[in-house]
């Protein structure tokens, strides 16, 4: 006899309750496994394709395993120090570029930029505070970043867990499954293949398409000889998994910076405009549908809220799990309005009553 519901329902949220607090003290603690978790399960359909050529798991998992390390050092060596100089540049040059923002409004628009107008006070405090804080928060990022990601975690850490992670990941979903609610299984099977597919069909497709825009931007602006070029698409590539989010504000930064290097060469600004565009057209009509396709259900407000709120509670870890936890929620939240309007709070005593006559007529 299954337990009732009132029951049951405590021993979730005890179990949820628990989990929230656990992932709050540990913190970053258990980025690292977070990690390997998430490439482990990113990688584990190229571990089961290889299995069904014919390889063992242990054969499979290894030769993954070195190809992710060749790629790493690849990026390590030939891509990443170029992105952080890039960072570094443009951090620095900030100050300078609104100081000639500045002077810009002053030449063009005089009227505006007398001694009492707020918009004078305005630029001339947003100066001040660019030019102050703006070596600062590099450094906070600076050190935010390798506080978090140390090289050890990167090294070592990340990569063994990633490895057991993907050469037991079958024996621990089957072990997993053994511990189901007997009563309950068949529906909380059928609850997380939804959420994986969700999960596959975002983490997985979405992840392709940022990185194919990501090297497009890149490469595009690098062509056109603009300065942080390759930061500038990286950064769009990275944010395009919220829809013309990536577009807004890879282009707003890529046009501002085209506005101060080609003034007055309108062809070139044209151009940086155009990559962009082309970008967005790439993705709403080739990518995402053929890579993603219109199924997911992860609604671009719901994801940002769901990053917004784990991003402040459990910092950097909680906006790894926030878009797992934004899928499973969605089918949950799905599954519980299913349940709800076949139930009678939706349908009431004579909607139940009408399908029974209807079933004794038949």
């Amino acid at each position: 006899m299954a337990l009732p519901v009132g029951m049951q329902a405590r021993y979730w949220g005890i179990a949820g309750a628990v989990f929230l607090v656990v992932l709050w003290f540990l913190g970053d603690v258990i980025l690292p496994f977070v990690l390997g978790g998430a490439i482990a399960y990113c990688l584990d359909p190229i571990a089961d394709r290889l299995e069904r050529l014919g390889l063992s798991r242990a054969l499979a998992t290894t030769l993954i395993t070195l190809g992710a390390i060749i790629v790493f050092v690849v990026m390590a060596l030939a891509v990443v120090p170029r992105l952080i100089e890039q960072a570094i540049a443009l951090v620095d040059v900030v100050p300078t570029m609104a100081t000639e923002f500045y002077s810009f409004l002053l030449e063009r628009f005089p009227t505006l930029m007398d001694e009492d107008s707020t918009m004078r006070r305005t630029l001339l405090r947003l100066a001040e505070t660019i030019s102050d804080k703006g070596g600062a928060v590099l450094n906070g990022l600076v050190t935010s970043v390798f506080g978090v990601l140390n090289v050890l975690l990167l090294l070592f850490i990340v990569p063994v867990v990633a490895f057991y992670l993907l050469l037991d990941w079958d024996r621990m979903i089957a072990r997993i499954d053994l511990m189901l609610p007997r009563d309950h299984a068949p529906v909380i099977r059928d609850l997380a293949h939804q959420i994986d597919r969700t999960l596959a069909s975002f983490i997985r497709g979405q992840g392709t398409v940022m990185l194919i825009l990501g090297t497009f931007y890149a490469v595009g602006l690098m062509l056109t000889g603009l300065n942080f070029g390759l930061i500038v698409g990286a950064l769009a590539g990275l944010v395009s998994f919220i829809p013309y989010v990536g577009a807004i504000v890879g282009g707003g930064l890529a046009l501002g910076l085209a506005f101060f290097q080609f003034w007055g060469d309108w062809w070139m600004i044209g151009i940086v405009a155009a990559i962009f565009f082309a970008g967005q057209t790439l993705e709403g009509n080739v990518l995402t549908p053929k890579l993603v396709g219109s199924s997911v259900g992860l609604h671009p407000v719901w994801l940002l809220f769901a990053l917004s709120v784990f991003g402040t509670l459990f910092g950097f870890v909680g906006m790894l799990v926030a878009v797992p936890v934004a899928a499973a929620l969605g089918v949950l939240a799905r599954f519980g309005v299913e349940q709800y309007k076949s139930g009678l709070l939706y349908r009431g005593v004579e909607g139940r009553n009408g399908e029974d006559r209807a079933d004794g007529e038949g």
